[in-house]
């Protein structure tokens, strides 16, 4: 790993750390309308991003063709409003760890989807380090009480987790991690009100009390304009693929924060799943090889590796 890449993977295990902070946050909100809230999320992360999306940015926005704004529709409708209304949905019928189950899955149906779209095979070593990943999602959160609809809405967050990233694929480069988070906000927010609308009518958005105020503040700076330019930032240097694995990290960071509120606890199975989730993505994304290399030994081999061949990593 270079340094490019080892700051893409830094960035992206912070920014899935954050949004496995958001669970937490979640659970601080209470009865709040889940449209308003989202509106207010990403309406004041919007507000906060315009100035920092970067030069040119209108020029860039014109560039984009119908079909690019198309996308970042559906990006913001199924990987943001959509995901999170999907979780919710299934926490109706079903424990929060069935969600969390389906969801820790994504790092293998992206390690598989993206290379198929690019015309390519899936690579093996970020294949296994994805299915670590997704055993060790699994062990952090167990499975819980769930019933046919809670599977479904549990598919439908994992496809809008899934969506997050490969749909974000084809516009990250002409947008750039700034523009595209800001972008993707302004829509999720207008989404938002939409939804809140319609269902909710006159009382989708309520004056939040002094805890909700402060949960709807981490999650619009510190989890939305922090943690999505991060994840769009490692995603831009390691690939959707091997950002994806760090996703893995959002199961574990809800379980270490949850006992911060009272909404869970830390056992040996949180230690263990956790283990597992580090090591698959430590796997997966070249980690683990590179370390070897540098102590001079090939994983399962007693043979030593030339000087010159670690010139080159």
């Amino acid at each position: 790993m270079n340094a490019t890449t080892t700051r893409g993977a830094l960035l992206a295990a912070l920014a899935c750390v954050l949004v496995g902070g958001s669970f937490t946050a979640n659970s601080l909100l209470g009865d709040y309308p889940y449209a308003g809230g989202q509106f207010l999320r990403y309406g004041l992360a919007f507000l906060l991003l315009i100035p920092l999306a970067g030069p040119g940015a209108t020029t860039r926005l014109r560039a984009l063709g119908a079909a690019r704004w198309m996308r970042l529709a559906v990006l913001a409708a199924v990987g943001m409003v959509g995901f999170n209304l999907a979780v919710l949905a299934a926490e109706r019928t079903a424990e929060p760890a069935v969600p969390g189950v389906f969801v820790g899955c994504a790092p293998v149906v992206v390690a598989v989807l993206v290379p198929l779209l690019e015309g390519r095979r899936p690579q093996r070593v970020v294949l296994y380090g994805s299915l670590f990943v997704a055993v060790g999602a699994f062990t952090v959160q167990g499975w819980g009480r769930t019933d046919g609809a809670g599977i479904a809405f549990s598919v439908c967050a994992l496809i809008g987790e899934v969506g997050f990233a490969v749909l974000a694929v084809p516009v990250l480069r002409p947008l750039g991690p700034w523009l595209l988070s800001t972008v993707v906000c302004g829509i999720a927010a207008a989404q938002s009100a939409l939804i809140g609308l319609l269902v909710d009518g006159d009382g989708w958005l309520p004056r939040p009390d002094a805890v909700e105020t402060g949960a709807l503040l981490w999650q619009a700076v510190v989890v939305t304009v922090i943690g999505f330019v991060c994840w769009y930032m490692g995603m831009q240097r390691i690939g959707a693929e091997r950002a994806t694995l760090f996703s893995g990290l959002i199961p574990v960071a809800a379980a270490c924060t949850a006992p911060l509120v009272g909404a869970g606890s830390y056992g040996a199975a949180q230690a263990v799943g956790s283990a597992l989730v580090c090591a698959g993505v430590a796997v997966g994304s070249g980690a683990a090889s590179v370390w070897f290399a540098r102590r001079g030994r090939v994983p399962g081999t007693r043979q030593r590796v030339p000087e010159r061949s670690l010139e080159k990593l």
